[in-house]
């Protein structure tokens, strides 16, 4: 195995372990299916998940390939995340367009709005426990 494929399946193996703790206990790594591949790693909510630890890093290239392999896996949405240079998986970057963060953030959006008017009081727990500082 070439250096960089061992270091790009390390990166992988990381971020499944990061999901999986806190996230998704079944996140995992994907067999990769060439032009019909379904990203990197399945298990982070909603995403077609890339993978990235790079030198050189091409925003373009990986959103492109995310965006392509979350319509192949059936998921609404896309992303890359990338290796911060000698940082750990919560200091990585998760990285789409534009477009596809509004979308989910009208997504999100609409669901809270049900939800509020749904059941108020379960919503003001829900959004106590989620607001958090950067």
């Amino acid at each position: 195995m070439s250096v960089n494929k061992a270091k790009g399946t390390a990166w992988e193996s990381l971020i499944v372990a990061y999901l999986r703790e806190h996230h998704n206990p079944s996140a995992h790594r994907n067999v990769q299916m060439g032009r019909l591949d379904i990203g990197d790693i399945s298990g982070l909510y909603l995403h077609a998940l890339e993978a990235k630890a790079e030198k050189t890093i091409t925003l373009s290239d990986y959103i492109k390939q995310a965006n392509r392999e979350a319509i192949n896996a059936g998921e609404p949405f896309g992303c890359a995340v990338v290796k911060r240079r000698m940082k750990g998986v919560a200091d990585g970057y998760v990285v789409r367009d534009v477009a596809t963060d509004v979308r989910l953030m009208n997504r999100l959006k609409d669901a809270e709005e049900i939800l509020r008017d749904i059941a108020p009081t379960v919503y003001e727990d829900f959004d106590k426990r989620h607001r958090e500082a950067a």
